[in-house]
């Protein structure tokens, strides 16, 4: 080749398009996150130990046994080394196990619907501790956050306490979608008239990215929104301002914001009624439409057959 600049400009070409990416999934600022960032690390090299060396014999027996190298040993009635499928076997299963064993504790320990007992891994939490709840909801090409306990809710805008543990019940109105905050914990799917759960918390202040990973039709590249990591008087502070500057969101005003829109502008709402996100999920939020729950159950009833309430669909029933 003449330009051996060039050459080597087009064979770097695909690291400078990597320049923008960021690296916040390697790096995240929530301790869910941050665990399973190592346990990418810790599977990467594990698996590492026998692509490496088969990477790097490939080569030397490429170079070792090439055709003008008349000195390599060549031993046609060769078939068989006990030695060598100790190494080919034994080394692959050990990974194996190794592997299994991390995923086995990993599953378990980092299920998002397991309650969280620490903050990070300095910071243990009280057994009796209460998260700061938050209902989600994916809409069509938007995300709406209830706080039910402060009685506000905000249109593509989320804020929670740092080191505060939040409990994330995610449903959608109508289109499957995947709930993700990448600095926070793994994605989670939301589904119309299911409920998944999500426990995590986030150490550090900061804005972060959130979106749907999961295409649902021609608003998707919109459905994002801001996550802000903020103090507890900041959190109450923002709690106010909703309460400020909000309106209504009732039955009537959440089927109008459930009409498909993309790149929805940040939207409060100061008061909230309070069967609002039981309707959603149970699908039943038009007035005189049997909730899900209802039919499971027999109209009327407001309890399964051992006595637990049923408001939901749980995903891993």
């Amino acid at each position: 080749m003449p330009f051996p600049r060039l050459r080597y400009g087009l064979a770097l070409f695909p690291l400078t398009l990597l320049g923008g990416c960021g690296m916040v999934v390697m790096d995240p600022s929530g301790d869910i996150a941050s665990q399973q960032a190592d346990l990418i690390i810790v599977s990467t090299l594990l698996m590492l130990i026998v692509i490496v060396p088969v990477i790097l014999l490939t080569f030397f027996f490429a170079w070792r046994y090439r055709k003008n190298n008349k000195t390599a040993a060549y031993h046609p009635e060769w078939d068989h080394s006990t030695k060598l499928e100790l190494v080919i076997w034994g080394v692959p299963l050990l990974i194996i196990i190794a592997l299994g064993l991390i995923t086995w504790i990993s599953t378990h320990k980092l299920d998002p619907y397991r309650p969280l007992d620490r903050i990070d891994a300095d910071r243990p939490l009280a057994a009796d501790h209460e998260p700061l709840n938050v209902q989600v909801v994916s809409l069509d090409w938007k995300w709406l956050f209830i706080y039910p306990e402060q009685g506000v809710a905000s249109v593509n805008e989320l804020v929670t306490p740092v080191d505060t543990p939040v409990r994330f019940h995610i449903t959608s109105s109508s289109t499957m979608n995947s709930f993700y905050i990448p600095a926070l914990a793994g994605q989670i799917y939301s589904m119309p008239g299911m409920q998944t759960t999500l426990n995590a918390v986030i150490n550090e202040p900061g804005e972060y990215q959130g979106f749907s990973a999961n295409y649902s039709g021609a608003g998707f590249s919109d459905m994002r929104f801001k996550y802000h990591g903020v103090s507890n008087d900041e959190f109450d502070a923002w709690v106010q301002k909703a309460k400020k500057q909000g309106g209504t969101l009732n039955r009537p005003e959440y089927l109008q914001l459930a009409q498909p829109s993309a790149a929805t502008p940040v939207t409060y709402f100061s008061t909230v009624a309070p069967d609002l996100y039981h309707a959603i999920l149970n699908r039943c939020v038009v007035e005189g439409k049997m909730c899900m729950d209802q039919m499971m159950m027999g109209k009327g009833d407001d309890a399964s057959a051992d006595g637990r309430p049923i408001t939901s669909i749980d995903l891993r029933d």
